[in-house]
């Protein structure tokens, strides 16, 4: 029942979404000309720029008051979920990861000794505003391209570096691009999920949650592409993944893979090493509250040991993929995000 219900809920959410879609695309065509319409339109895109620029200048100017860092983890949420291929949950998932960053059950020390409560380790400059932008109209294009100026945005303010609460996966690409851009070359990538997402347009959608690391392939922002966990792939994603040369660790084969996992040394010759964790990558009973189960994943120690002793410059990374309309009523599902960004944020930092 409970399944049923997360479903029901999904279902009106998405139908809410897409009558504010509708409702804009009838006005439009019966009251406002398309000249003017975008002009309004680029005015809410320049006001949601404006706050992330705005916030982030702030941000760096603390930081720059305590003594100054090299790179300072800069959480910013991107809550997007209208792209998934089933529920559209994560949409909703930042304010409930940042719950579980300072929840008083646990103190603000994470594992290797950093105080999260020092702003040279770790800043917030908040969310994009996406359901807002999407309510105006503005289409996936404008919308991704908003998230990647977002992201160029941060890494101005230098020693800001990116690291994103999503939101489904699709963020990924225009987050990658963004840090590619803006490095002036590829990246190597390490991704940990159940699923590929190398999908050309899943079920025709080319900014699919499915298909967000095809994109990042075909457009060379990553040089190298390491996803572990992937338990649930189909004839499609080995191709694409022989197509673009992506190295897959599958669950099947962890136990004699995990030595070289536990010891990657990643970011030589490329721009840095981006990280970007699905919470599915674990296997459900680790983590309840995501869109789609897998069984026979990760646990989150293991996750924490290849992260932990990874070498390599992060230069940017995603929590993504955590639904808190499939968790239990406490939420130990956020507190397992939380502590991905948490973990992630001190790795980042330096």
């Amino acid at each position: 029942m409970s399944f049923l219900r997360s479903f029901a809920r999904n279902k009106d959410i998405s139908k809410v979404g897409r009558r504010g879609i509708h409702c804009m695309q009838k006005l439009c065509a019966e009251k406002i000309s398309p000249d003017s319409l975008e002009k309004a339109q680029n005015r809410v895109i320049d006001a949601a720029l404006t706050l992330v620029r705005e916030n982030t200048r702030l941000k760096k100017e603390l930081v720059h008051s305590l003594g100054g860092a090299v790179a300072t983890s800069t959480l910013l949420g991107v809550p997007l979920g209208h792209n998934s291929s089933f529920l559209e949950g994560p949409a909703f998932a930042p304010p409930f990861i940042r719950e579980g960053i300072w929840c008083g059950s646990a103190n603000s020390t994470t594992e290797e000794g950093k105080d999260l409560k020092d702003l040279r380790i770790m800043v917030d400059v908040g969310d994009i505003p996406i359901q807002e932008m999407r309510d105006c109209g503005i289409g996936d294009e404008r919308l991704m391209k908003v998230v990647s100026d977002s992201v160029k945005l941060v890494m101005e303010e230098d020693p800001l570096r990116p690291l994103i609460l999503g939101g489904n996966h699709s963020i990924s690409y225009p987050v990658v691009r963004a840090i590619s851009e803006k490095l002036g070359g590829p990246v190597d990538v390490l991704h940990f999920d159940a699923h590929p997402d190398l999908y050309d347009e899943f079920e025709g959608n080319y900014y699919s949650h499915a298909s967000s690391f095809a994109r990042i392939m075909e457009g060379g922002y990553a040089r190298r592409l390491l996803q572990v966990g992937i338990r649930s792939i189909n004839k499609e994603g080995r191709e694409q993944a022989k197509k673009f040369g992506v190295e897959q660790f599958e669950m099947r084969h962890f136990s004699k893979d995990r030595p070289f996992l536990e010891n990657l040394n990643l970011g030589e010759g490329a721009k840095g090493v981006y990280i970007s964790i699905d919470v599915d990558c674990l296997d459900p009973g680790y983590a309840v509250g995501v869109s789609h189960y897998e069984s026979g994943g990760l646990s989150f120690r293991d996750v924490m040991s290849m992260l932990q002793n990874l070498k390599g410059d992060i230069v940017g990374g995603d929590v993504v993929e955590y639904n808190p309309q499939r968790d239990t009523p406490d939420r130990m599902t956020a507190m397992v995000a939380a502590k991905f960004v948490r973990e992630l944020a001190a790795k980042m930092s330096k």
